[in-house]
């Protein structure tokens, strides 16, 4: 039996979609040299591939482009740059030693011995038995992400008469996508008062097309026995429960299922780094590095993004980040500073701030993503520390489907003396 194949690289990115390319272009930049993406589908480009709608690449590229458009201007760069990868291959493994276990058919079993690595793996989708859905177990039960790529990419349409449960993103999205290609979208029901998903997608792909939507809503039962032939709806009461005598019967062949989006953190927990259980991927600084030293992590691996362009320049600041780390740049902070989710604030990232060089660098600014839990009007987003007012912005309305992102200058950091709280102020109890 051949032994195994062993490299030495100055950093490993795992994941070849938009976060991981964006990270190894911002770390040749910056000045690592041998730099290796490992990218387990066939091409580069990540889910992205399969979204051909536009909308993508107005923060960073200033223009509407499709996804792929947006994925060939990285892979493009990758290629100009010089930067190594190698698609087909799998991660079995990541150790804190920083050393990755990969195998593709080509090099066969590899050990790639890293000085950084950066995950960048992305998230999959919540499966009907994360739900509990009571019923058979008929064909024509897709995840909406499955449903688009049988739709863009192999040319299928997966049914004729469609429910869709849940109003994320590709849900909304894969609703005007299946009508323009001729089937019939019954319903969307979502479970929450309010939409998961973007207010541009819910007036471009719902309202536009006239597809029915329900907020409060959540599907009791599927029927069918070899194939779905109709779903139960009930209204939801304010604890989520179905109110009695409320069911209608909805006569579909196909239920895409649009209930959210978790994390891919196999390989991160299996390297011993901290999970925020808020976001079900890794505590991060604002440097993006995790609980292990010298691994770094970015995109929607971190959390779930609604934008690629905040995908982007978060995963530019992990590459940038792990660059710098492996010229033995970046000295482990002072200041330990706990950036807390305060009133209404479902959760922030970074989670903790090591240091922000104040005096050095002038320049330096730390950027605050975070989920509001609700949606409310006329707030106020305020960040303070030790109850002193550091920071206060004013917005007409913030919804859960839309992440927020604050940033904090060197002079505002200066005044942090303790932790800092994110948290939504509201001058009259004014909720939607």
């Amino acid at each position: 039996m051949n032994s195994m194949n062993t490299f030495f690289y100055d950093i490993v990115i795992i994941g070849g979609g938009p976060a991981g390319m964006a990270a190894a272009i911002a770390a040749r930049k910056n000045g690592a040299e041998k730099i290796l993406i490992l990218e387990r589908d066939t091409r580069l480009g990540g889910i992205l591939m399969q979204c051909i709608h536009n909308g993508f690449g107005l923060h960073h590229f200033g223009e509407e482009l499709t996804g792929p458009e947006y994925a060939g201007r990285f892979f493009d760069e990758v290629l100009q740059l010089g930067i190594e990868y190698k698609t087909d291959t799998m991660v079995l493994e990541v150790n804190d030693k920083k050393q990755v276990t990969a195998i593709n058919t080509k090099d066969g079993l590899m050990q790639l011995n890293a000085k950084a690595v950066v995950l960048a793996m992305g998230c999959r989708e919540r499966t009907r038995g994360a739900l509990v859905i009571p019923g058979t177990r008929p064909a024509g039960i897709f995840t909406a992400g499955s449903a688009q790529r049988f739709v863009n990419i192999d040319g299928y349409l997966p049914g004729r008469k469609v429910v869709i449960l849940g109003s994320g993103d590709i849900g909304l999205i894969m609703a005007r996508r299946l009508t323009l290609e001729g089937a019939e979208v019954k319903l969307i029901c979502e479970l929450m008062p309010f939409s998961a998903g973007l207010r541009r997608n819910i007036v471009q792909c719902v309202e536009n097309f006239n597809i029915p939507l329900k907020f409060s809503h959540t599907i009791t039962e599927i029927k069918g026995r070899e194939r779905v032939e109709g779903v139960t709806v009930a209204a939801v009461d304010k604890n989520r429960k179905p109110i009695p005598g409320t069911e209608e019967f909805i006569e579909c062949d196909t239920l895409l299922l649009s209930v959210g989006l978790i994390p891919e953190n196999e390989i991160s927990t299996g390297c011993g780094i901290a999970i925020d259980s808020s976001t079900s991927g890794p505590i991060v600084n604002e440097r993006m590095q995790t609980s292990v030293e010298g691994i770094f992590a970015c995109g929607n691996t971190v959390h779930v993004h609604d934008l690629v362009d905040f995908v982007t320049a978060e995963s530019l600041r992990a590459g940038e980040n792990a660059a710098k780390y492996v010229q033995g740049q970046i000295k482990n902070g002072s200041k330990n500073i706990t950036v807390r989710a305060g009133n209404r604030v479902r959760y922030t990232v970074p989670q903790y701030i090591d240091s922000i060089e104040t005096e050095a660098d002038s320049d330096a600014t730390v950027s605050i993503m975070f989920r509001v839990t609700d949606v409310y009007r006329g707030v106020q987003i305020v960040i303070s520390s030790n109850g002193e007012r550091i920071k206060s912005v004013r917005k007409k309305i913030v919804r859960p489907g839309e992440m927020q992102v604050v940033e904090l200058n060197a002079q505002q950091m200066k005044k942090v003396n303790d932790n800092l709280t994110v948290a939504i102020e509201i001058p009259e109890e004014d909720v939607e």
